[in-house]
This record gives structure tokens, sequence and C-alpha cells, in this order.
């Protein structure tokens, strides 16, 4: 059955928000995501057991306990939660996924931060563009963050979210980064956390960390963007300009 499992009900959150990190163009929303449950030291909150998401069973270095692979961590000091996937979701399996989360989130009055990258040629520090639904538009103007200057998608389990919110009139931001499309860039997710997480979501964020272990970073999530460059639109996250009569 389809359901949200809390593992720890007495975690005091008051409407919190959500950085949600699934697999996209140069996993910049799954860096930017590890890095705040890394350095908040969050609490493994809840696993996310949806209609689409594959089933099986994550192991970690020197951990006995065998986790879902989407799960929630939550910050109660910072009235925050992050969403965490070990595996990309199937364009087929998106759909069901995205109502089953955003179902939760508007009963739990939870405002979600949904992360994409946006392939670019980069020159200096990547640009960050913000769209949002309902009045969540009130944070972007609070934080100074611009639209998109083109018209565009937002394509992958992160679009099928989005579109889950416009429908049912959620609340919600969407954050947009120049990245690289072949690689993992932590460089974008830094980006990302100093000047489009951090302001919207009112929090500090040490990124010094971020910068020192980009190499690593690169060599261990290398893999990973390989299988989502092979596996095309439909499970990558990611933005994209249109044509005006594409």
């Amino acid at each position: 059955m389809a359901r949200i499992n809390i593992h720890d009900e007495s975690v005091p959150l008051d409407r919190p928000f959500l950085v949600e990190g699934l697999p996209g163009v140069g996993l910049v929303g799954k860096i930017a995501t590890d890095h705040l449950i890394e350095e908040f030291s969050m609490t493994h909150y809840a696993s996310v057991h949806c209609d689409g998401l594959p089933q099986i069973g994550v192991y970690h270095e020197d951990d006995d306990e065998l986790k879902a692979p989407v799960r929630l961590y939550a910050d109660p000091d910072r009235d925050l939660l992050a969403l965490q996937s070990e595996v990309p979701i199937s364009g087929a399996g998106a759909p069901e996924f995205a109502a089953c989360v955003s179902g939760w989130l508007a009963e739990h009055e939870v405002t979600p931060v949904y992360l994409s990258g946006r392939p670019a040629e980069k020159e200096g520090t990547p640009e960050v563009y913000g769209v949002a639904t309902g009045d969540a538009i009130n944070h972007l103007d609070r934080a100074g963050i611009v639209p998109p200057r083109e018209t565009g998608v937002i394509s992958g389990p992160t679009g099928a979210l989005l579109n889950q919110a416009t429908e049912s009139g959620l609340a919600s931001v969407g954050l947009i980064v120049e990245s690289d499309p072949n690689f993992p860039d932590p460089e974008a997710a830094r980006a990302l956390l100093q000047n489009g997480i951090a302001p919207i979501v009112d929090v500090e964020v040490d990124v010094d960390r971020l910068v020192e272990q980009a190499e690593r970073i690169r060599d261990q999530r290398e893999q990973l963007a390989q299988r989502m460059q092979q596996a095309g639109d439909e499970e990558s996250t990611q933005a994209r300009p249109v044509g005006m009569y594409q």
C-alpha cells in the first residue's frame, strides 16, 4: 500500500519546508540535499513507500540497517525536511509517486522546494532562477530570486511533482540552476544552496566542505550521473528551454 511511514512521531515540525533531492542533470539536487542532511545532522524521519518506486533495499557502508531507497530526513530546530533518493524514478512511475508525495505534503502543511538543473555552458557562478505555484511566489520575492529568462519545461519526476502542485493548488517553489549536463556538478549545487535554498528556507549553510570535496563528490556520483544520461528525459529531472512553436 502506498504510504509514507514516519519513524518518530515525536519530532516537532511546524509547517516546515522540504528540500527535494531526486537525481537529475548534474545531480545538483541530490548533491545539495545530501549536503544539507550531512551538514545539519538531520534525523532519518520517514521512509517513502509510494507506488512508482523501485522495490529494492538500500544498505550503506558500516551500517547494518537496511533502508528504503527514498527517505525523508528532519531537522526540527530549522523546521526543515529533506527528501533523499538513492535511485532514479522511472517516467512511468513518476505520476503515482508525485501524487503520493504531494498528498502527504498537503496533509502536513509542508512547502516543498523542488530542484532542477538546466544544461548550460557556464561562465562564472551558475545562475539560479525560480518558479512557484500557489502563494509560494512570495518566497521567491522575499529571497530576490528572479524567474527564468526563457520559456521552458521541467521534466522527469520533479516535473511530475510540480505538475501535481499546479493541479492541486499546493504552494511550492521550483529552483533551476545552470549545470553541467554530463557530469556531477558540485559547483552548481553550491550556487543552488547559497543563492536559492538558503534564502528561501531562511537558513545558513556552510558550503566550504562541499567545495573542498568537489573532486571526491564527482568521482562518487559519476556512475549515477552516467545512469541518468542513459535513462534519458523520463527519469532525469531537468529544466530545458523550448522553442515558441515546439
